[in-house]
């Protein structure tokens, strides 16, 4: 069993910044990528940004050079820094963790709101 539990959203004014968590316990072994993705309202749900086990990064275009994905393997934690967030950020934030042997496993979202 694993869990993944996201943490760090909230209501920010446009060109502010927020710092999401995503924290992963349970039998975890190694934990191959983390991803997270994000869903508004009526849209499909979509990759924001990803890193491997090894530190390798991708991101979607609408959030490169605003946000920075990074990892603490010690910990099994995950983050999200968002900068220079934009309305069209506004979303349910989700972080999804590979981890060996288990395959992939969903938190339960964190509602991040850019609106002045």
């Amino acid at each position: 069993q694993v869990q993944v539990v996201e943490s760090g959203g909230g209501l920010v004014q446009p060109g502010g910044s927020l710092r999401l968590s995503c924290a992963a316990s349970g039998s975890i072994f190694s934990i191959v990528a983390m991803g997270w993705y994000r869903q508004a309202p009526g849209k499909q749900r979509e990759l924001v940004a990803g890193i491997t086990s090894g530190g390798s990064t991708n991101y979607a275009d609408s959030v490169k050079g605003r946000f920075a994905i990074s990892r603490d393997n010690t910990k099994n934690t995950g983050y999200l820094q968002m900068n220079s967030l934009k309305p069209e950020d506004t979303a349910v934030y989700y972080c999804n963790v590979v981890v060996a042997g288990w395959g992939g496993f969903w938190g339960q979202g964190t509602q991040v709101t850019v609106s002045s």
